[in-house]
């Protein structure tokens, strides 16, 4: 079994340009428009509305209310949670924000 006869890649030197190594253009692509004309992220509908601000609460939440929370957690109540538990709740918090934020319907 040959790689021409599963409609595996066959290459073709004659297919390239000799000065610069590029692939001719014989055939008419339609895909390989984005490479020339990419995508603007400007011309997208991308504002900080709503789901950027609950993002930015729960960075506060992570970066301020979690650490000052662990330095006044009193001795008497056990540094396990306050050591374990108390920061990984804010950063699985985070983590999951931060998807739900950046991530468009």
């Amino acid at each position: 079994m040959t790689s021409s006869d599963d409609g595996g890649y066959v290459h073709d030197p004659s297919a390239f340009d000799d000065e610069d190594g590029r692939r001719r253009d014989d055939a008419d692509d339609s895909d390989d428009d984005w490479i020339e004309q990419p995508a603007d992220p400007a011309s997208t509908d991308r504002e900080f509305d709503w789901r950027g601000w609950v993002l930015v609460g729960v960075i506060v939440l992570a970066f301020v209310v979690a650490p000052v929370t662990i330095i006044l957690w009193p001795p008497e109540v056990g540094y396990r949670f306050a050591l374990l538990i108390l920061p990984l709740v804010p950063a699985v918090l985070l983590a999951v924000t931060a998807v739900w934020a950046t991530t468009r319907p």
